[in-house]
């Protein structure tokens, strides 16, 4: 029996950057009366205040529900009625800087610097530093279309770790790249997630959309999770739904 169940967020549970819809917000804190549930990704807390927490219906049970912003680098909980930061690991000035420069020359050298960009591309979440290649403000449909098979992320993937090879590089969302510490992946994540909260890594269900080699849900599989791959919001649905049944 599972006592906690992980997920991914864009892709997952929610349209990339986009709220939870008042279906998933139910079924996640219908979800958590049942088991423990956590939402590791790699956006920071302000974004999963906007795409989460903000759509959590009065049923949930908080206490029972965990956050991993910036790839599981930072881990909040709810206490004491309110939403507090229980660890954060975060680059220096000079690990920041160094990162942001190797990226804008990979993008100049793998041929995307002209690039329609709505916002800006590059964002220092403190322990994670994320290019997005349209920039934080891309609408859905530019995005979607701009690298559906990853073949240009995996390019600058590949040009990243020529250039930073003491980090961790991981493609994100639909158009996004992580750069993280060295060994720091979802599987880094969900290990600490699971020596934080005391829950044994097999007592553990993760659910991603992106769980094949190079996707940046791949790591939890690596690490031995149980894991389902969904194809998109809707099948995470059925499987959540079929969960709760099981779990009751």
């Amino acid at each position: 029996m599972k006592k906690l169940i992980a997920f991914d967020l864009d892709g997952t549970l929610a349209l990339s950057k986009q709220p939870l819809d008042d279906e998933m917000a139910d079924l996640l804190a219908q979800l958590t009366n049942v088991a423990m549930v956590d939402i590791i990704s790699g956006g920071d807390w302000p974004q999963f205040e906007k795409q989460v927490i903000s759509r959590m219906p009065a049923h949930a049970k908080l206490a029972n529900f965990i956050v991993q912003p910036t790839t599981g680098t930072k881990l909040y909980r709810y206490q004491d009625d309110a939403w507090k930061q229980i660890y954060a690991e975060l680059f220096s000035d000079e690990e920041s800087q160094k990162i942001r420069d190797a990226l804008k020359a990979a993008v100049e050298q793998a041929g995307y610097a002209h690039e329609q960009v709505w916002g800006e591309q590059i964002e220092d979440r403190g322990s994670q530093v994320t290019f997005s290649a349209l920039g934080q403000q891309a609408p859905l449909d530019a995005k979607e279309k701009w690298d559906p098979d990853h073949e240009k992320r995996r390019t600058l993937q590949s040009i990243l770790q020529g250039m930073l090879p003491d980090l961790s590089i991981n493609m994100g969302g639909s158009t996004s790249i992580d750069i993280t510490r060295k060994g720091v992946d979802k599987a880094y994540g969900l290990k600490h997630l699971s020596d934080t909260v005391g829950v044994a890594l097999d007592e553990i269900l993760f659910l991603g959309d992106a769980i094949f080699p190079g996707g940046n849900d791949y790591p939890a599989k690596t690490l031995g999770l149980d894991t389902v791959r969904v194809r998109d919001v809707a099948e995470t649905k059925a499987v959540v739904t079929g969960l709760i049944a099981c779990l009751k």
